[in-house]
């Protein structure tokens, strides 16, 4: 199985061919849900990356995806502007889901 990237921008898909990994370039809502149902169809696809930007555009397709599919896994990655997320994320995410203040 092989991973397969996609993308919201060429410096990202650039990156990740160097590192072998195929991948598409899509900037509006519908493109991403189209290239990332394409991906999902794939019987030779076990890893879907998708930027972070690109998993806010349709947040609930995203999610969807993860819940009734277990291959391929979907992983979101930051892109070459980061997740867009505060520095404590981490710490706020634990706090939620275990109620734990660390």
């Amino acid at each position: 199985m092989k991973m397969f990237l996609i993308s919201d921008n060429i410096d990202t898909q650039i990156g990740m061919r160097l590192a072998g990994v195929e991948g598409v370039v899509v900037h509006e809502r519908e493109e991403f849900i189209n290239a990332l149902h394409e991906a999902v169809e794939s019987k030779d696809i076990g890893i879907v990356l998708i930027t972070f930007r690109l998993s806010q555009l349709a947040p609930e397709v995203v999610s969807e995806v993860k819940l009734s599919h277990s291959l391929p896994l979907v992983v979101e990655i930051p892109d070459r502007h980061g997740m867009g997320k505060s520095d404590d994320f981490i710490t706020k995410y634990v706090r939620e889901a275990i109620g734990l203040k660390i």
